[in-house]
């Protein structure tokens, strides 16, 4: 794995293994900000029987451009703590460019 200018996401050949820092039964899905080592994400769904992390997987794949097929839970399934694997993303969230801008600027 090769790292990148953060610590929240690396880079391991063709896929991108990122961390989240998960908030469950929030008003609306979204990504909320760098947290620590972590990204943070809000979903609408309970962390009920799989459900917050089926929607955080789902939220991901869209954002990321690719099927629901490419992303992979690899760590933190019973945790808020979540790494996900997304493999050959198309494109990377404006929201997360953002963030990495405003971080580099200091």
């Amino acid at each position: 794995m090769t790292s990148d200018a953060s610590e929240w996401f690396v880079w391991d050949d063709e896929d991108l293994v990122v961390r989240l820092r998960v908030s469950p039964k929030a008003s609306r899905i979204v990504f909320t900000g760098i947290r620590g080592d972590r990204i943070g994400l809000s979903t609408t769904a309970a962390p009920v029987d799989g459900k917050a992390n089926e929607s955080v997987v789902r939220f991901v794949a869209k954002s990321f451009g690719v099927p629901r097929s490419r992303v992979a839970l690899v760590h933190g399934a019973r945790g808020r703590n979540k790494s996900l694997r997304i493999s050959r993303p198309t494109k990377f969230p404006a929201e997360l460019a953002d963030l990495l801008s405003a971080r580099a600027r200091g």
